[in-house]
């Protein structure tokens, strides 16, 4: 170490034999002495101060062993040696850069050890590294004796990128499986975490292969490497070496990536067509299939493909497996010979999840990010210098808090914690480990407690929690304390309302344990805020939201679940639905574009031009959310185009369904890029009332309805209007009996259909045409009974009739008759409503037949008027040649018999009269 500069010139300036009066020749010489050793003494430092030495007497067996770090985050790898008793060498480091980043010591691995650790060199790790090799100096009266861990520590956040534990300990808990690796050709400790490995090959910007071939073994380790989404796979292995273009097929490749409980997997898979995968009728399968599909009876036998470990880091895949150079499986593996060049393949792409037709995670298409090279595994390679560095480092859940439905915070195991080390029991809020929280400043949250009287809940500045006063450090708590505690079978609710004091990024702790939350986002305004209305449709994985205005709605919908697009439908399902789709392109923009959907496949998927305004759509952590707003009433409600109908009546409760997949593509669809996951029933949103309820199957009760009505408006009331119009000739009041019975009859039926309709729909609205026509009948049919009981005194013997009567006679005819009118129109659209709810092709033969029903009424009610009609005729003609007694008369009384023997008394008065003359 140097003596800085100005400290020697200080030194020499201050020395008196530089005075210019002096001229003694000896003084002048034991000046350029005195300076001489001033400067052989402050350059060295050693030459004045002896320095530091190790310690003699310590643990020197700590020199046989190589360590690997095991990596927790950042991307850190490396090499360590111990050099001596107070340094120690580190080889092929890899780090992404971290904030206040150090060297660190503890006595063990564990949560409480390190967290209890100790910085151990003052070198600071303040940059990226990149297969940088360095000698490290332990501090003062720092010694291996008190170390048997050492890490490197980010201070701000009490978080470790990696470590390494010293000596031959086998009984960590951290660690999943002993496993040895090779580095420059020596033997190297990695339990569990081995993700360094002998050679190293970049295949793309963000894709690596790395491996060790054990040739005592006669196998091969691959790690493979990526910086890519959560859904993608990695995809490696040897092409056909009879294939002299096409290397793809016949290739034997290993897929890998991770399943959607985040854990690892590599399977063994055989490419015999350039195709999905596909199982034919009779059980054989093509194309891009593993190799327990081709031969499920010997399984054992051709998976050959054994994963040794698999990991997510800041966005960075890495799995590594181990295969057979020389498999058993002669079919479907291909030999590999270590001293030959062999041609590779790679890719990589989207994860099609399982389903019931294929139940194995398939690689959909990979986008173009694909290649092969030549390779030769016995030689050693390694162009990998430096760390991968993905865009979107943040793998972990995300949960929007909602003004409405509360935050339910438990405690369980610690699986993926994003901010290791961590205690064996973290926090869980609505069933996610340790996710980041987002509120919304001003908007109230409610979290009900249940993790546990051991656990007191908090929002505090302090990232590591656990009551930063026990650590002499300060914080502000923002919400909860020791109060807030509570159990599953008793939960206690407390709400918290951010406020614009808040910062913009707190944690969420445990006030009697560190380091059990994670992040709290504080942002300004949002969904709930933004709208007015929100529900959670069928299977809680989508959230609705939406604001009505005058001539148009606002809506927004988010998923709850990772995905590459998300897409709501109005609609019975997916077919025969106008669909919304939002995704981010290849360019990173949103998008959300509206399609028609009449089929199940891709060439069933219309494009629409529907006018929307106020599109966002946007994916944080692969959570998809889109907003846009449209008007009640297409612009083009008088075209025939699809998207013309697709007309929203707030008034009318709106089917709604959803789907979520991998990928979408504005052109080009087809089955790859297509959903995976759909809502499995429609759920009904009540616009105006704000909230949702699932659909009911209402057939067999509408059908009840129906019949009701049926019988009512298509029977028994037409029935009685027959009977007053045609059956008079009949002695006797007969007619009027049957009228008067059917009527009463039709009336109770149409209010007991009413009446159980209204039950069972739990209300109605005057939403469309069927419930209009029906209420407007049943007014009218109610309208009859009251003016028969309105109706005007009927005249005496002799007397006139009175304009009052004759008015009411023609009111009462004429809303009777307007009442089967409307009643039979009700029927009718009725039937069609009832088809346009359930889309049920039997509704079109039904309403053929009612109409049909009706014109045979019409037919035989014009069969009767022509019978009355000639019955009229051949009366008057008897009048005319004085033939008496017929007894039939036109204007008869509606409801009362007693009016038509009145009448009949009349006639014959007035028949005396006249033949008074001839009597004389």
């Amino acid at each position: 170490m140097l003596v800085p500069e100005k400290e020697f010139v200080k030194a020499y300036k201050t020395l008196p034999c530089l005075k210019t009066e002096v001229n003694n020749f000896h003084r002048q010489m034991s000046c350029i002495l005195l300076i001489l050793g001033l400067f052989f003494c402050f350059i060295p430092l050693s030459c004045c101060d002896p320095g530091r030495s190790c310690p003699k007497t310590w643990n020197s067996s700590l020199l046989n062993y190589t360590y690997q770090f095991s990596m927790a985050q950042h991307q850190l790898r490396g090499v360590l040696n111990l050099v001596d008793g107070c340094s120690f060498r580190v080889s092929q480091f890899d780090m992404l850069e971290g904030s206040d980043v150090r060297w660190w010591g503890a006595v063990g691995e564990e949560f409480e050890n390190l967290t209890k650790g100790f910085v151990i060199s003052d070198q600071i790790l303040n940059k990226t590294y990149k297969n940088e090799s360095f000698v490290v100096s332990l501090m003062k009266n720092m010694t291996w004796d008190h170390i048997k861990v050492v890490s490197v520590w980010d201070l701000p956040t009490t978080s470790g990128f990696g470590h390494v534990v010293l000596g031959n300990s086998t009984n960590s808990t951290n660690y999943l499986a002993p496993s040895s690796v090779y580095v420059n050709g020596s033997e190297v400790q990695a339990k569990g975490q081995p993700t360094m490995l002998e050679n190293c090959r970049i295949l793309s910007e963000n894709y690596r292969i790395r491996w060790t071939l054990n040739k005592d073994e006669d196998t091969i380790d691959i790690g493979l490497e990526a910086a890519i989404p959560f859904v993608n796979y990695m995809a490696f292995g040897w092409a056909n070496p009879n294939a002299s273009s096409k290397f793809m097929s016949g290739s034997d490749v290993t897929i890998t990536g991770f399943r959607e409980d985040g854990m690892p997997f590599a399977d063994d898979f055989f490419i015999s067509k350039y195709s999905e995968c596909m199982i034919k009728k009779d059980r054989s399968a093509e194309g891009v299939c593993p190799d327990t599909v081709y031969e499920p009876s010997d399984q054992v036998l051709v998976n050959n493909t054994r994963l040794v470990y698999g990991h997510r880091r800041d966005g960075v895949s890495f799995i590594r497996y181990n295969r057979p150079l020389n498999s058993v499986d002669k079919k479907y593996d291909i030999r590999l010979y270590p001293k030959d060049k062999m041609t590779v393949i790679w890719a990589l792409g989207l994860i099609s999840p399982p389903d019931s037709l294929r139940p194995f995670y398939l690689p959909q298409n990979h986008g173009g990010t694909y290649g092969h090279l030549t390779l030769n595994i016995s030689e050693h390679v390694n162009d990998c210098l430096g760390p991968l560095d993905a865009d979107d480092k943040q793998d972990q859940d995300l949960v929007i808090a909602d003004k409405k439905e509360p935050l339910i915070v438990t405690a369980g195991p610690a699986l993926y914690y994003p901010n290791p080390p961590n205690p064996s029991r973290v926090l869980y809020i609505n069933k996610k480990e340790a996710p980041i929280l987002r509120v919304e400043r001003g908007v109230p949250i409610i979290f009900s407690l249940q993790a546990g009287h051991d656990v007191a809940f908090y929002i505090t500045s302090d990232p590591i929690g656990g009551n930063a006063t026990l650590r002499n450090a300060s914080e502000t708590i923002y919400f909860g304390g020791p109060e807030a505690e509570g159990v599953q079978a008793s939960p206690t609710e407390m709400t918290w309302a951010p406020n614009r004091n808040t910062p913009n990024l707190v944690y969420y702790q445990s006030v009697y344990t560190q380091k059990m939350g994670w992040k709290v986002e504080v942002v300004d305004g949002g969904l709930p805020d933004m709208y007015n209305s929100s529900v959670i449709l069928d299977d809680e994985q989508v959230t609705l939201f939406w604001t009505l205005s005058e001539n148009s709605i606002s809506m927004a919908a988010r998923g709850e679940k990772k995905s590459g697009y998300l897409a709501i439908g109005f609609g019975r399902g997916m077919v025969n639905s106008y669909a919304y789709v939002g995704w981010v392109d290849d360019d990173g923009k949103g998008r959300v574009s509206t399609y028609w959907i009449d089929g199940r496949d891709s060439s069933s998927i219309h494009p629409t031009n529907e006018n929307l305004t106020n599109v966002r759509c946007k994916s944080e952590n692969g959570i998809i959310t889109m907003e846009f707003t449209r008007p009640f009433l297409p612009s083009c409600i008088k075209d025939d185009r699809p998207e013309c109908k697709n007309i929203i009546e707030p008034t009318t409760p709106l089917r709604v369904v959803w789907a979520m997949g991998a990928q979408w593509s504005e052109g080009h669809l087809s089955v790859r890029n297509m959903h995976s996951i759909t809502s499995s029933r429609p759920v009904l949103v009540l616009l105006m009332r704000g909230s949702a309820e699932a659909e009911e199957d209402l057939r067999p009760v509408l059908a009840v309805h129906g019949f009701m009505m049926f019988l009512a408006w298509g029977i028994l009331l037409p029935g009685g209007i027959l009977a007053a119009r045609y059956l008079k000739h009949v002695k006797g009041d007969g007619w009027f009996q049957i009228h008067v019975y059917l009527q009463y009859s039709g009336l109770a039926i149409v209010f007991l259909g009413f009446l159980f309709a209204v039950a069972e729909l739990r209300g109605f609205a005057f939403n469309s045409l069927h419930v209009k026509f029906g209420l407007l009948a049943i007014m009218l049919v109610i309208a009859q009974p009251l003016n028969a009981y309105l109706r005007p005194k009927k005249p005496s013997p002799g007397e006139e009739v009175s304009s009052k009567r004759v008015l009411w006679e023609y009111v009462h005819v004429v809303t009777g008759r307007c009442a089967i009118i409307v009643g039979i129109a009700a029927l009718i659209s009725g039937m069609k409503h009832l088809g346009d709810r359930y889309d049920d092709e039997d509704v079109h033969a039904l309403i053929w037949a009612l109409i049909v029903w009706f014109l045979i009424g019409a037919l035989t009610m014009i069969y009767l008027e022509y019978r009355q009609r000639k019955r009229r005729q051949d009366r008057e003609f008897g009048r005319s040649n004085w033939v008496l007694g017929n007894g039939e008369e036109d204007d008869v009384d509606l409801l009362s018999p007693s009016r038509a023997v009145d009448k009949d008394l009349q006639a014959s008065e007035r028949m005396e009269v006249q033949l008074e003359p001839l009597k004389r």
